[in-house]
């Protein structure tokens, strides 16, 4: 699995379509509204490393009122799950 961050800046008055639009994606999970320089952030998780420009700029850029993005590809992801397993049996 291939995890991508895609940070979004969008026109103010389109980020609730835009992220609405955006988290009906296949490859999409989740969208995140949040504070700061962008608007929107999402999370791409696809079987494939190719899949993520299909996914980014082939679907995530073309949303109307999209004014900027950045795209930040995980080479770990590590969850309080992944934790508690590689430690388990060690109490």
């Amino acid at each position: 699995m291939f995890v991508a961050l895609v940070m979004i800046r969008c026109h103010p008055d389109t980020v609730p379509a835009a992220a609405r639009a955006i988290v009906g994606f296949e490859g999409v999970s989740e969208v995140y509204s949040v504070t700061g320089e962008w608007d929107l952030v999402a999370t791409v998780r696809v079987p494939e490393w190719d899949d993520i420009a299909d996914v980014v700029t082939e679907r995530i850029t073309q949303v109307e009122g999209l004014e900027r993005t950045e795209t930040l590809v995980a080479f770990r992801v590590l969850s309080k799950e992944d934790m508690d397993a590689a430690w388990e049996g060690f109490e």
